[in-house]
C-alpha cells in the first residue's frame, strides 16, 4: 500500500465531509425542503455554478476510461473528445434565462418538475423518470466501479474495501448535505481537476523528453496515432463529427446537467459561468486525453487501459503530489456520482411520490423520504457494484445518449416551439429512446455515425409531426403556461 498516496486521498475525504456537514445545517433550517436539498434554493453564483457543471460532466469515463482510449487510439481521440468544449457554453445559452424564469415560475425543483408543468401529462411524468432510472441507475454502478478502481489501483487495497470507502464517502456528504453540498464539493473538486490535470501533463512532458520526442516515439510505433483516424483507421469522420451531437448538442438533454441551469441566482452569475465553464472544460478535457496518449511511449504495454491515469500519475510525480494529482479523478468521478444518486432519488420522490402519490405530504415527511430513498440508493448501487462491469466509458456514454434521445426536443422545443404539446412530447420520448435501443443493439456497427444522432433525428421529426396534428392541445396549454 503507498501510504503517501492514501494519506493525501484521506485529507481530500475529509475536506468533503467537512463541507457536507456544514452544508447541512442549510437543510436542517430551510423552510422549504425540497428547494434547499434538491436546488440549493438557487442561490449559486457563476463560479460555483461553472463548477458544478464542469465536475459533474466530468466523471469515470473523462478521468479513467477517456485516457485510456487515448492510449489506445491516439490522436485522434483527443480530437474527439474536444468537441466536449462546447458543453457548458451550449446548455446555458440554449437555456439560459428563460429557463431558469419558468422553473421560477413553475416552481419546478427538478427537470421532470419543469417537464409536468409544461405538458401537464402524467405520462410525460412518468416517461421522463422511468428514462431517469433506466440510463442512469447503470451509468451510476459504473461510476462507483470507476471510483473504487482508482481507490484500489493508488492504495493496494482491495476491490471491495475501496468500494467501500468510496461508498460511504459519497453517501455521507450527499444523504447530509443535499444539492448545496454537492455544489460546494464540485467547486472544489472543480478547482483539484484543473489544476491537476495541468500538473500532471506538464509531468508528462517532461518525463518523456519534450513533445517532439514524444511525438516521434509514436509515430515509430504506428502512424496512425498522430492521425484523426486513431490507431485502427477506424475513427471516420463522420463518427468523429457526430461525437459532437452526443457530447456538445446533446448535453442540453441530461438532466444532471440541465437542472444546473435552474440553480443560479442572477444573469450575471449566468454569464460569468458560461465563460469559466468554456475554459475549464476546454482545458481539464484537453490535458486528460493528452495524458493518455503521452503515457504510452512512457510506459508501454499497458494491458487494463483504465488504469493508465493513475499509473502515469505515479511514474512521473513524487509520491505525495501523485497523492494529490490523484484526487483529480476522484473528484470527477465523487461529483458525477453524487449528482447522478440525487438526481435519481428525486425522480423517485419529487416526481412519483410528491406528484403523484401523496401532493399533500408534509414537508417533515418528505425530507425523511427523501433521505431514506438516497440511502437506499446508493445500498443498491454499492451491491450492484460488487460485480464491476467492464467498459466504463461505453457504458456512461450509452446512458448519456438514452438521456439525450429522451428529453432533447422535450426540453429545447418546449422552451421555444409554442405549438409543442404533451402528445408531442410523448411521441418524441418513446420514439426516441426505443430507437436508440434498437439502433445501438443492432445497427451500430453498420452506420457511419454515433448511434444517438438517428433516435435525435427521429425523435425530433416525431414532435414536431404529432404536435402539428395536435395544435389545438398545444396552444391551450402554452396560453395556460404563459400567463
Amino acid at each position: 500500500m503507498n501510504s503517501t498516496v492514501l494519506i493525501s486521498l484521506i485529507a481530500f475525504l475529509i475536506l468533503i465531509f467537512i463541507i457536507g456537514f456544514w452544508s447541512s445545517r442549510h437543510v436542517q433550517s430551510s423552510e422549504t425542503f425540497l428547494q434547499e436539498y434538491f436546488l440549493g434554493n438557487r442561490q449559486l453564483g457563476g463560479f460555483i455554478l461553472a463548477m458544478t457543471m464542469t465536475a459533474t460532466y466530468g466523471s469515470a469515463s473523462s478521468f479513467i476510461g477517456g485516457p485510456g482510449l487515448a492510449y489506445s487510439q491516439g490522436l485522434g481521440w483527443v480530437l474527439l473528445a474536444m468537441s466536449q468544449l462546447v458543453t457548458g457554453y451550449f446548455v446555458l445559452m440554449v437555456l439560459g434565462k428563460r429557463f431558469a424564469i419558468l422553473a421560477r415560475r413553475y416552481k419546478a425543483v427538478t427537470l421532470v418538475d419543469f417537464l409536468k408543468a409544461r405538458y401537464e401529462s402524467k405520462w410525460v411524468v412518468l416517461l421522463s423518470a422511468f428514462s431517469i432510472v433506466l440510463f442512469l441507475f447503470s451509468a451510476m454502478a459504473a461510476q462507483w466501479v470507476g471510483g473504487a478502481r482508482l481507490i484500489e489501483s493508488v492504495t493496494g487495497l482491495s476491490y471491495t474495501a475501496a468500494l467501500f470507502i468510496f461508498g460511504v464517502s459519497v453517501l455521507v456528504y450527499v444523504v447530509i448535505g443535499g444539492f448545496r453540498a454537492v455544489a460546494l464539493t464540485d467547486t472544489v473538486q472543480g478547482v483539484v481537476m484543473f489544476f491537476g490535470t495541468i500538473i500532471l501533463l506538464i509531468a508528462t512532458i517532461v518525463a518523456g523528453g519534450g513533445i517532439s520526442n514524444l511525438m516521434s516515439d509514436l509515430m515509430t510505433e504506428n502512424p496512425n496515432l498522430v492521425t484523426p483516424y486513431g490507431a485502427n483507421a477506424d475513427l471516420s469522420p463522420g463518427y468523429v463529427s457526430s461525437f459532437w451531437i452526443l457530447v456538445g448538442v446533446g448535453v442540453v438533454g441530461l438532466p444532471q446537467v440541465t437542472v444546473r441551469a435552474m440553480s443560479y441566482k442572477s444573469s450575471k452569475a449566468m454569464h460569468r459561468a458560461i465563460i469559466i465553464g468554456t475554459i475549464v472544460v476546454g482545458v481539464i478535457m484537453l490535458n486528460m486525453h493528452l495524458i493518455g496518449i503521452f503515457a504510452k511511449p512512457i510506459l508501454p504495454g499497458i494491458e487494463n487501459k483504465d488504469t493508465v491515469m493513475p499509473l502515469i500519475a505515479q511514474e512521473v510525480l513524487p509520491p505525495w503530489l501523485a497523492g494529490i494529482v490523484l484526487a483529480a479523478p476522484m473528484a470527477a468521478i465523487m461529483s458525477t456520482v453524487d449528482s447522478l444518486l440525487l438526481l435519481v432519488s428525486s425522480a423517485l420522490v419529487k416526481d412519483v411520490y410528491v406528484n403523484y402519490v401523496n401532493p399533500k405530504a408534509p414537508n417533515e415527511k418528505v425530507k425523511k423520504l427523501s433521505l431514506l430513498i438516497t440511502s437506499a440508493l446508493g445500498i443498491l448501487v454499492f451491491l450492484l457494484a460488487l460485480q464491476p462491469p467492464q467498459l466504463l466509458i461505453w457504458l456512461n456514454l450509452y446512458a448519456f445518449g438514452g438521456l439525450e434521445a429522451a428529453f432533447i426536443w422535450p426540453v429545447v422545443l418546449g422552451l421555444y416551439w409554442s405549438r409543442g404539446n404533451k402528445y408531442g412530447a410523448i411521441a418524441s420520448m418513446i420514439t426516441g429512446i426505443s430507437s436508440y435501443v434498437v439502433v445501438d443493439s443492432f445497427f451500430s456497427e453498420a452506420i457511419q455515425v454515433h448511434p444517438v444522432v438517428i433516435p435525435v433525428g427521429l425523435s425530433l421529426v416525431s414532435y414536431v409531426i404529432v404536435s402539428m396534428i395536435t395544435t389545438q392541445g398545444g396552444s391551450q396549454l402554452n396560453e395556460k403556461g404563459s400567463k
